[in-house]
């Protein structure tokens, strides 16, 4: 079994990462930490937790992340969310049931620690919103990149508009602090970490013809339920999208990165990657700019004179992918199948 640890901000495309992940049999999901983001903790937790309701999956822990970015832990003030993006509960149009058990005592910065000491040399790490667990993580434990088998980030736009301000992606603006830390600490890993930047993920689009494919090719179980409400925060997502002049469609980054990383640790590829081209590089996280804060940079003429740290995502085969998220989701996860 691959143990992995999903530090995430649900969030729309983080449910259909985290239902992506619930379909794998390979998979231990040793916590889920539901950090601030999209939408605020309180928020996130619940929808962390009522996701897996309707999976039957109460067993997976999911712990409650920083409440504010590190900079604001230090300083004081209120970030900013997305919630004209996910809707104001961060799930879109659906309705998530109540969930039945609750969040884990254990804060998402320990739960890291503790995961990656349960498995050294093993977990799996994959990040899909802020930084501000695995940065205040890197606090208590230095050596977590030296525990950590891989990690890898959904997050920055190298070289590349953003989608937040001009120059920033949102899960490296909301806490720029964090980001450069993690960067900076995981560049000294064995294995550096891979980067699914906008430029590359968001070519991973979802139409309403092929959620449409999904819900009607999947059994009329358990999983339908899930799925049913995966479209309706979907549907959320397609709205946003047309109004924001990108087409009735919706953009799904953190299932790339998630998938990617389940493969590399499957290590069905030896030296390579599934659907996507990377390059290595050094890259830093503005953190001072009056107009570019939270902007990722990478340094590919190594003007800096510093090693590499991270290895990016360039280039995506978004329709195999697509396919392959199609059909994982159609076919459900096997607990569900068999019952």
């Amino acid at each position: 079994m691959i143990p992995l640890f999903l530090d995430c901000d649900p969030g729309i495309d983080d449910a259909v990462a985290i239902s992506y992940l619930l379909c794998q049999e390979d998979v231990d999901v040793v916590g889920i930490a539901a950090t601030g983001g999209n939408v605020p903790t309180g928020q996130t937790v619940r929808n962390a937790l009522g996701w897996l309701e309707l999976a039957g999956r109460r067993d997976i822990p999911v712990h409650p992340g920083a409440e504010v970015p590190l900079k604001q832990l230090q300083e004081g003030g209120l970030p900013l969310y997305a919630d004209d993006t996910h809707g104001p509960q961060g799930a879109g149009h659906a309705q998530l049931p109540e969930p039945q058990t609750a969040a884990s005592p254990i804060p998402s910065a320990e739960a890291w620690v503790q995961a990656a000491k349960a498995h050294p040399g093993e977990l799996i790490g994959v990040l899909t919103g802020p930084s501000t667990n695995l940065a205040l993580a890197l606090q208590q434990e230095p050596e977590l990149p030296r525990l950590i088998k891989r990690l890898f980030v959904m997050g920055g736009a190298f070289n590349y508009r953003g989608n937040t301000k001009p120059t920033t992606e949102w899960n490296i603006d909301h806490d720029p602090e964090a980001a450069r830390e993690v960067f900076a600490a995981f560049g000294v890993a064995e294995h550096l970490p891979l980067i699914g930047p906008i430029e590359a993920t968001e070519a991973v689009v979802m139409t309403p013809d092929r959620l449409s494919r999904t819900l009607s090719g999947a059994p009329r179980d358990q999983w339908h339920q899930l799925l049913e409400q995966l479209g309706e925060a979907l549907r959320f997502y397609f709205e946003f999208h047309e109004f924001d002049g990108h087409g009735y469609l919706a953009q799904i980054h953190d299932p790339f990165v998630l998938a990617v990383a389940l493969e590399w640790a499957r290590g069905r590829r030896p030296g390579s990657l599934p659907w996507c081209e990377t390059a290595v590089t050094a890259v830093d996280v503005e953190t001072t700019g009056t107009l570019t804060r939270g902007e990722t940079v990478a340094d590919w003429l190594g003007r800096w004179g510093r090693q590499p740290n991270a290895e990016l995502i360039r280039r995506i085969d978004a329709e195999s992918f697509l396919n392959h998220l199609e059909t994982t989701l159609m076919r459900g996860p096997e607990y569900v199948r068999t019952r």
